[in-house]
Parts: C-alpha cells; sequence; structure tokens
C-alpha cells in the first residue's frame, strides 16, 4: 500500500494523472475512496493526490490529541514528501475545514481553493438539527449493515436514495473496513467542533469556489454563503435538492463545475466555463449577483 512518512506518521495516498497538482481532502472519517466519483475526472487533466487524515482510512492512528492545524500541516508535510511546491487544493466537509486552514498557514502553497460542504467554525456558523448530530456520532459504532442504512438518510435525497438504494448500501459496505475505530473518530470529531476560521477568512489570498447542496443535512447550506461572503471574490455554488454526499449524487455536475474552475485557475466563470447545470446557483459574493438557473430549492459520511 502506497504510504509517505510524515512527520511522526505514516499517511496513505494515491496519485492519479499528470499536469498541475490537485490535493483533495476528506472529511470526518472519511477515507480516498470517497473521492472515487472525482479521481477519474480530475486525474485526466491534474496530478490528482488523495490521502487519508491521520486518524482515518489506511493512515495511523496515533492515540494523541489532533486538531485542524495538526492535519493541514500534515497535508504540506506530504505535499513536501511529493515533491509538491504548490497546488490546487480541494476540501470537503471536515476536509474544508482542513483546506481553509492549509490556506492560512501556508498561503503560498495553495494556487486555488475549493470548498466543498463545509463551515468556518466558531460562533457565526449554523449548527444543523441536533437529532442529525447525534445520529452522525452514533453511525460509526454502529453494526456496518445499519450505519449503512442509516447513513443515507443523512446523505441524499429521498429521490437519490429510491433510485439508488442497493447500490449505496453495496458501496457503503464494501468500505466498511476502512471505517476509523471509536477513539480515532473521537478525536477528529473534537478536532472539528472546536477548530474556527470565522475571524481570518478575511485574509485567504487564493481564488476560492465554494460549492454546497442546499439540503445538506450535516452542514448546513448556510454555512456556504457565510463563507462566500467573507472570503474576497470566493464564488458559490448551490446544488438543488442535494445533501451531503453532492459528491456522489450530483457527481458529473459538480466535478464539472470544479474542473471549470481549475482550468480558469480561479477566474471569473465566463457564460461557456462554470454554467450551472440542473438549474444550479452560481454567485459571486463581491457583488452579490447571481447567474443562471434557478434559485436553490460516498459509502462514507464524512463531516
Amino acid at each position: 500500500m502506497p504510504k509517505v512518512k510524515v512527520d511522526d506518521i505514516e499517511i496513505y495516498c494515491e496519485v492519479r494523472g499528470r499536469g498541475e497538482p490537485l490535493v483533495l481532502i476528506m472529511g470526518l472519517g472519511a477515507h480516498t475512496k470517497g473521492w472515487d466519483m472525482q479521481v477519474p475526472a480530475f486525474s485526466s487533466e491534474f496530478r490528482v493526490v488523495a490521502f487519508d487524515n491521520r486518524g482515518a482510512g489506511r493512515s495511523d492512528k496515533p492515540a494523541s490529541r489532533y486538531t485542524i492545524p495538526l492535519f493541514a500541516d500534515d497535508t504540506a508535510g506530504l505535499m513536501d514528501a511529493l515533491g509538491i511546491e504548490a497546488a490546487h487544493v480541494y476540501g470537503q466537509s471536515m476536509g474544508g475545514l482542513i483546506a481553509q486552514e492549509l490556506a492560512l498557514r501556508h498561503p503560498e502553497r495553495v494556487r486555488t481553493l475549493v470548498l466543498g460542504s463545509t463551515l468556518c467554525g466558531g460562533r457565526d456558523s449554523v449548527a444543523p438539527a441536533a437529532e442529525h448530530i447525534s445520529r452522525l456520532a452514533a453511525l460509526n459504532g454502529m453494526d456496518p449493515v445499519v450505519a449503512a442504512e442509516k447513513g443515507l438518510l443523512l446523505l441524499y435525497s429521498e429521490e437519490f436514495i429510491a433510485q439508488k438504494r442497493e447500490e449505496l448500501i453495496q458501496r457503503s459496505l464494501a468500505e466498511a473496513h476502512l471505517r476509523p475505530p471509536p477513539d480515532a473518530f473521537g478525536r477528529q470529531m473534537l478536532a472539528a467542533m472546536h477548530h474556527t476560521t470565522c475571524d481570518r477568512l478575511s485574509q485567504i489570498p487564493c481564488p476560492t469556489l465554494v460549492i454546497t447542496g442546499s439540503d445538506d443535512k450535516i452542514v448546513p447550506a448556510a454555512n456556504s454563503r457565510i463563507l462566500a461572503e467573507r472570503i474576497p471574490g470566493a464564488r458559490l455554488v448551490v446544488l438543488p435538492k442535494a445533501g451531503h454526499g453532492y459528491l456522489v449524487e450530483c457527481a458529473e455536475e459538480s466535478n464539472a463545475i470544479v474542473l471549470d474552475f481549475l482550468r480558469a485557475g480561479g477566474r471569473p466563470f465566463d457564460s461557456a466555463q462554470g454554467r450551472p447545470r440542473r438549474g444550479s446557483r452560481v454567485l459571486k459574493s463581491a457583488g452579490g449577483s447571481a447567474r443562471g438557473g434557478s434559485a436553490p430549492g460516498g459509502g462514507s459520511v464524512s463531516g
């Protein structure tokens, strides 16, 4: 298995494709397979690096305190080990917190930033319903079959579940062996809960795309609007009726939007590039103007 020594741990990573580097950072308790529907599309144009954070997947899980700055430094250390000076960075959910911190701690390492279904944390965040948090926290200790069933309701729209239930459950069960032990999952969750970038978002210097599902139960879409409003020049894409698992539910659509952004090097979308699909709304935070479309209505659970 491809592991790279970074500071005090070994990090599992996969590298695909050629071109400018694109680093993918997964969320709470999740792993590289969470990007299975992105890597083929992205690696056709970029050198894609997907990896498991400390405490997750096939990376080491030391019994020590985890923090978001530590995860960000792990990411920078992995880039060093792979000979990557700077990269496009895409962080999803907790991975979006890590990506923000990476851009703040190591601004010279981040060319462009994509923040998926994430938040800034702290006092300005919009919390999910209490029952959703309880269900998310309980999933990691459940029987894999039960967890697969219950996880669907947190991740996807009812319409998508009705269409893909068996396929989604089988995918989740195939990846069940990669679930972190409860203690490592808990350390990751505490790291995410105790972190905030809310007072530093204006310091993020790189072109930024914020993308979310309008019906995200784990990280409400209002959090993405906050990010887009406070990160200078950031753009917001809201995928109508999609949930936290938009990487699967809206894979083709979201991949195309992200690729348009990356190809342009973070420059503003034009009429051909970055046009909304499935009625997505694309916003530019600086002017608050909408372009096109209508207003918004993995087997692993990442948060």
